[in-house]
Formats: C-alpha cells, structure tokens, sequence
C-alpha cells in the first residue's frame, strides 16, 4: 500500500472515530422541556435561509407558557443563531449544529454548543427541538461507503468495474480472441502450444496493464480492495504475476470462480464476495493486530506496549504506527504544584479511585489543571510525532488478545528501541489505580 494511501485511511478512520465518540456523547445528554436543539444544512444549503427560519422559530418560542421552558429554548435559539453567523456559506461538506442545556451527572446545567462540518457530505436537511439531540444523520454518515474493485476475466475479454455502497459502475472492457487448446491441421503440436501460452501472457499483461490504469491514480491504489473473478484459472494467473503491480497485488481481497464473463460474471463476483467486503474493516484489523504479533514474536524489539512505553517511543519519534483500543479508557491529566511553578503529566484509568489527589515527592497535592481522555490527546497529536494512528476494536479475536494482553495501546517502531536503558528525563508517568506518588 503507498503511504499516502495509508495516510488516508488513517485520517479518515480518525474522523469516523471522532464522530463515534460525538454520538455517544450527545445521546447520552438529556435537557429540561425541549431546549435542545440539532441542525443539519445539507452542502448547497442556504445559510440566509435557514437563518430566517431560527428567527420566525425565536417568535414561536417567546409564546411558550412555561417561563423556564421558553427561556431555554430561547437561549438554544440564540446560541444556534451565533454559530450560524460563524459561516458565511454552508461548507462543501454541509453542516452540523447541536446547542442546548443538558443535565451533567452531577445535576448541573451546561451549555453544549457543537458546530462542525462532516468529514463527508450529509445529504440530510434537519431541525428538531427536542429534550435530547438526534444523531440518527450522523449514524449514517459511518456507514462505509469504501469502493471496491473488480477485475473479471474469462477466455473471451476482461471487465474492470467498482463496486460503492449499492452503487456498480463499470469503468473498462475489452475482449480477446485466444486460440483454443486444440489446433487445426498445418502446425505442430509444440509450436501450437507456445503460441497460445505466448497469447496468454499477452492478455494477462494487458489485464494488469489496465488495472493499473483505472485502479491506480497519483501513484495510490484508490479502492479499498480488490476482487478477482473468473471462469477459467486466468485470475490466479494474474495474482501471481510478476506483471501485477505489487500495490495492486497487496489490495486483493478475495479471488472467486464465476461461471460467466462481462457483465453477468461482475454481478456473480458481487454477490459472491459479499461476506468479505462487509468484513474488510474487521480483515484490515486482523492483518495489522498480527504484523504487531509478529514483531514480537520475532523480538525483533521494533514494538512497545502500554501507555508510558508508547508515549516515550513517541516522543522520540520511533513510532511508525501507533495501536489504540477505540474504548481505551485512559486519562491524561496536566497538574500543578502547589508552588504553580511546574506542571506534570501523568496518564491514569479514568476509575481510578485516586487520581483527583496526587501527591508530589514532598506529599504535597497537586492541582488537577486539565482532564483529558488519552485516546483524544492521540488523535490531535499524532502526526506531530511522524506517526500514523490505527483504532482496533475488541471485536476479533485479535483485538480482543490486545486489548487484555497488551493494555490496549501499542506501536509498531521504526527501529529498535531498548527501553530498559531508557533514562527518564521527562515527568511523564503512568499510573495505575494504586499509584499515591509522582
């Protein structure tokens, strides 16, 4: 796979992480009355628009007979209206706005004012005023719209087409004449024979000619991967080519026998390799959850894991891919002394029972100056650090081997790093439940 390639999916599962993350967050918030606000413009949305509407839905509101209920609603309406003038046109994208009051754990009211564009067009136009944010559009938006490739080959031609969501288009065909296994009079066997495997090679050269030529663009492959389809054992043949281009070759997903050609074999392809192309996330995760394990099978000391071994390898720049449980449930926590002259970071279980009352070597407590999951820190900083950041789930049997063996955080390293002869120059610490000293 070309970096640039990896760089994109990367950032992209990043985004969809992100927006995961949102969702969980704003459906668990609850508000009094109907104070809670979600708007959703599609990209060629008007924001004059939809700014008139807010103002004719503020005169609506001021007739609300409960006083408690209209001013929340009134001042969601406002907040709304402040972040539409944020934007003098609706982003490519669309755009997103949640505002309103809602109840923290703790019984307190507090504003929530989100504004953000999608990181991929939202076809949807929404207004609701509700005791809870809708994030049904969002859900959609995770929906994997990955596309796919298809190359069918028989003895009669070759189809190149992709595969999107419900979406097939067919990019390229060409047909071929190709002798069959069996000559007429006037030639001899063997000269027979290397004509037609000559032939061959030529049309397996210009298969992997073209796939070149509608699956690469800019130097990257751009599907996610690749099936191969055939009648006959052409498709094998081209898989292990050395006239295949190695991008292409490292993309190939699934290879199936398809008992027609064209049109009718892409659509056999389709069906026939269905299972995979659901799976291919849950495939990609495997793959790189054991080129980790082979590293450490191999001891080749190119890895790390837990929180205080990634962060250093990161910060010394030897980090080429960074392993994250998508749940991991770590905090990092900026503190002050008690003289406010230094600050320390240390990482702790978001549970632990004594994170709020750390103390220095002195027994001195230090003040708690910011609060933020680990995982959040990552996705912000990563590429300041000339790392790429991967989210796995606990869903294989791999990630699930991760998660419990590995603490849920680990990294595939550029070079080896010996992290006993480490000296720690940083403060940077981690702490489990029953850590009491920095």
């Amino acid at each position: 796979m070309a970096p640039a390639q990896e760089e994109t999916d990367a950032e992209k599962n990043i985004q969809i992480w992100k927006v995961k993350k949102l969702i969980k967050n704003l459906e668990q918030a609850r508000g009094n009355g109907t104070s809670m606000i979600s708007l959703i413009i599609p990209p060629k949305g008007q924001i004059p628009l939809t700014a008139r509407m807010l103002a004719d839905e503020y005169g609506t509101a001021s007739n609300i007979k409960s006083r408690v209920n209209r001013l929340s609603v009134l001042s969601a309406i406002t907040s709304t209206q402040q972040r539409l003038k944020l934007y003098n046109k609706v982003p490519p994208n669309g755009l997103v706005i949640y505002c309103g009051e809602i109840i923290t754990e703790e019984g307190k009211e507090r504003k929530v004012n989100i504004d953000f564009e999608p990181f991929k067009p939202i076809n949807t136009s929404l207004y609701l005023c509700d005791n809870k944010f809708h994030t049904e559009a969002l859900s959609e938006l995770l929906e994997s719209d990955s596309k796919f490739g298809f190359i069918v080959m028989d003895g009669n031609g070759a189809l190149f087409g992709t595969l999107s969501g419900n979406t097939r288009e067919i990019l390229h065909k060409f047909t071929v004449d190709l002798p069959k296994k069996h000559g007429r009079g006037g030639q001899s066997a063997l000269r027979f024979a290397r004509l037609r495997d000559e032939k061959r090679h030529n049309y397996v050269r210009k298969v992997a000619e073209v796939a070149v030529q509608n699956f690469i663009t800019a130097d990257k492959v751009n599907v996610t991967g690749l099936v191969l389809a055939g009648s006959a054992d052409f498709k094998t043949e081209l898989s292990q080519s050395d006239l295949f281009d190695n991008r292409l070759q490292a993309k190939v997903i699934k290879i199936v026998d398809v008992s027609y050609g064209g049109e009718n074999g892409f659509n056999q392809a389709i069906e026939l390799s269905a299972e995979t192309l659901s799976n291919v996330k849950f495939i990609q995760e495997k793959k790189l959850i054991n080129a980790y394990f082979d590293e450490i099978s191999q001891d080749s000391g190119k890895f790390c894991y837990g929180v205080d071994d990634t962060l250093k390898a990161l910060d010394m720049g030897a980090c080429e891919t960074v392993i994250v449980f998508e749940n991991l449930n770590i905090m990092r926590l900026t503190l002050k002394s008690a003289d406010g002259e230094s600050t320390v970071v240390v990482h702790a279980a978001k549970d632990a029972p004594n994170k709020d009352h750390l103390l220095d070597k002195a027994g001195n407590e230090l003040e708690v100056v910011e609060e933020k999951p680990l995982l959040e820190w990552l996705a912000e900083n990563y590429q300041s650090f000339g790392a790429t950041l991967e989210f796995v789930t606990d869903r294989s049997s791999e990630g699930a081997q991760f998660v419990r063996g590995f603490g849920g955080i680990g990294a595939i390293l550029r070079y080896k790093v010996n992290f006993e002869q480490l000296v720690d120059e940083s403060d940077d610490e981690y702490f489990d439940d029953d850590d009491d000293y920095i």
